[in-house]
This record gives C-alpha cells, sequence and structure tokens, in this order.
C-alpha cells in the first residue's frame, strides 16, 4: 500500500475525532487533506463535527476502535480511494474524559489504552502510515517535593492499582506500546503528552473545572473551589495544542514530547475572570479538596521549543473569552433544543 499520496490530498485518520480535542484537529486538518473521522461517541459528541458532515474532504464512521476494523470494508471511503492509497497519518486521540462518569467507564478506558492501540497501530503498520498517540500530563504522578517542571526524561511515580490508574497507568502502558511496535514493526511514532487543556467544545457536563465555574456563573450559582484558591495550575489553549500535534507529527522527533503551558494561574484568579466574563453576580465557595486527584504539575516545554519550534501563544485571558462565549452559546442552544423536543411532544398528545 502506497506510504505517500498519490492522490492530491493526503488521507488522515483521526481515531476519536468526535471529541474536544479531536473536533479542533479535523478542523485543521481537513484544510488541507481528506480526514476520516472515527469515533463511538462514549465521550465524542456529533456536535462537535456536524458542520465538517457536508465537507466533501470529510468522513464520519462510527465504531468503537478497541474493535478490529478494516478501512477497506467500509463504502464510503471509496471515495478516498482508500483501497490505493491507504492513509498516511493516524492520530488515536481515543479515551473517555468526562470526569462525572469515570468510574462508568473504567473498562472502556482500559480497552481505549491498550486494544484500541493494538488495533490502529496495526492500521498505520498496514499502510506504512505515521501514528501520533495523545497521551497526558497524568503519566507523571504527583510532583515530588521541590519539582517545579515535569521533563519527558522524568519517569513518574504513579500507583498502578489506584482508583485512576485504569487512565494514568493505562497511558504509562499505550505509550510503551506504540513505542516498543514502532521498534519493532519501523514504524514512525509520536507520542504527545498533553498538560490541562482548555478551549470551545468542551463538554458542559464533563466535571471539568473550567465547564463548571461557566455553568454556576451562567446560572448565578456559587463557583465551588475545592481547596483555599491558592492552588496553581497551567491552561493551554486548544489552539495551541492541535497545533503542537500537527507539528509534533511532521517533525523528526524521538520520545515523547510536552504539550502544555509553562505559565500557572491560581485557581481564584480564574474563577474571577469567568464570573466577570459571564457578567455574573456569582460568588465563589471552598470546600474540601477532592481525594485521588493527581496534583498538577507544570510542562517542560524545552523540548517541543527546540524540535518542533512549538510554545503556547494564546494568553489566558484571550483563551477564556472565547471558552465562556462558546459555553454558553452552546448551553443556549442546548436548552432551546430540548424546549423545542418539548413542545413538539405537547403538541403532539
Amino acid at each position: 500500500m502506497a506510504k505517500q499520496a498519490i492522490f492530491d490530498k493526503k488521507n488522515i485518520l483521526v481515531i476519536g475525532g468526535a471529541g474536544f480535542l479531536g473536533s479542533h484537529l479535523c478542523d485543521e486538518l481537513v484544510k488541507h487533506n481528506k480526514v476520516i473521522c472515527v469515533d463511538n461517541f462514549v465521550s465524542g459528541r456529533v456536535e462537535n463535527i456536524e458542520h465538517l458532515l457536508g465537507n466533501p474532504n470529510f468522513i464520519f464512521i462510527k465504531h468503537d476502535c478497541s474493535q478490529p476494523f478494516e478501512l477497506i470494508q467500509f463504502p464510503e471511503l471509496e471515495k478516498f480511494q482508500v483501497q490505493f492509497q491507504g492513509v498516511q497519518e493516524v492520530y488515536n486521540l481515543a479515551s473517555p474524559t468526562n470526569k462525572n462518569n469515570f468510574e462508568q467507564n473504567v473498562y472502556n478506558t482500559l480497552l481505549a489504552n491498550s486494544l484500541c492501540v493494538r488495533n490502529t497501530l496495526e492500521i498505520a503498520r498496514q499502510f506504512q502510515a505515521k501514528y501520533l498517540f495523545a497521551s497526558t500530563s497524568a503519566v507523571y504522578g504527583d510532583p515530588l517535593e521541590g519539582q517545579e517542571l515535569l521533563s519527558e526524561e522524568y519517569w513518574g511515580f504513579v500507583d498502578p492499582n489506584g482508583p485512576r490508574s485504569c487512565y494514568n497507568e493505562g497511558k504509562r502502558f499505550a505509550e510503551s506500546f506504540v513505542f516498543s511496535f514502532g521498534r519493532q514493526f519501523n514504524l514512525d511514532v509520536k507520542v504527545a503528552r498533553i498538560f490541562n487543556t482548555y478551549g470551545p467544545r468542551m463538554a458542559l457536563n464533563s466535571g471539568r473545572m473550567i465547564p463548571d465555574f461557566v455553568i454556576a456563573a451562567a446560572d448565578g450559582r456559587d463557583l465551588i473551589i475545592f481547596g483555599d484558591g491558592s492552588e496553581a495550575d497551567t491552561y493551554c489553549y486548544v489552539k495551541d495544542v492541535i497545533d503542537g500535534f500537527l507539528k509534533a507529527m511532521n517533525y523528526d522527533l524521538k520520545g515523547p514530547v510536552n504539550l502544555g503551558s509553562p505559565e500557572q494561574f491560581k485557581i481564584i484568579d480564574v474563577a474571577n475572570k469567568i464570573i466577570e466574563y459571564t457578567e455574573s453576580t456569582s460568588k465563589i465557595k471552598f470546600e474540601k479538596e477532592l481525594p485521588f486527584l493527581i496534583k498538577p504539575g507544570v510542562a517542560d516545554i524545552r523540548k517541543a521549543k527546540q524540535r518542533l519550534g512549538w510554545f503556547p501563544v494564546v494568553a489566558l485571558d484571550e483563551g477564556l473569552k472565547k471558552t465562556t462565549a462558546d459555553m454558553l452559546g452552546s448551553r443556549v442552544l442546548t436548552y432551546a433544543s430540548v424546549s423545542s423536543n418539548a413542545n413538539n411532544l405537547s403538541s403532539n398528545r
């Protein structure tokens, strides 16, 4: 099967393409390529990609990638000439990310970090395609005492049997699978370790801090901070992370690379910004810290700067304004849809 594109555009496979990060990645890739988006909607949403469904360079396939699949078996892919051209790149972003449903998705998370990785690597091997796996800063575990930055050379300190091990240790296993498979079969594989990322299309019911803050502020309810508010974290805007994916895929890169912002902000400052941008009268309320959560670390991005020429460019204020506006708009549309459906049901009774 052809390793290089033999027609006008590359065929690119995006696993988890209806998710938060995946849908933004599809937006960028479809500008100059033909994109095959695969998702099973465990945490992805059709709303994230519905604007792409009419694009002739975009095809969506609903499939659980923990189950083996052959691209040439999907008749809708004939127009991309997959049987002749294959695919040139595979991005694997598949993993449940909804914190509110974490316990219900433990099994799906295990499958995403094992069988899904195997099946998508086999596709890359079949077509001799480049492969990028989206990993996480959670592979580092909690920062050690006095550890300011987390670099790719640090092996991490992770509980392999804890309540979140299916994700944290699962991603470590997946990284090992990717790099070992790449060495065994001489494939060009990449691993991007993503730090805290935010932006439009984050699910409102995901249990993530920024969506929770926006919903509470829009409703005029208290914004809940688990701690005293002095805790700090980093926030990388989604557009910057996607740019990092594209650079990582197209540059010579050995070993994992961190993608995240090195700049920290206090959680209370983020909460106050969201209250300001939503023009809310909400107050901030403090509660006891949640157990089992990994303390956030700060990305050492020297490798990304030196090897990829990558660093975040979107400031927090700019990114939060765009994110808040998108979430408020999405929330209004969602409620309007529910209301419309209810009226239709009433009129049909």
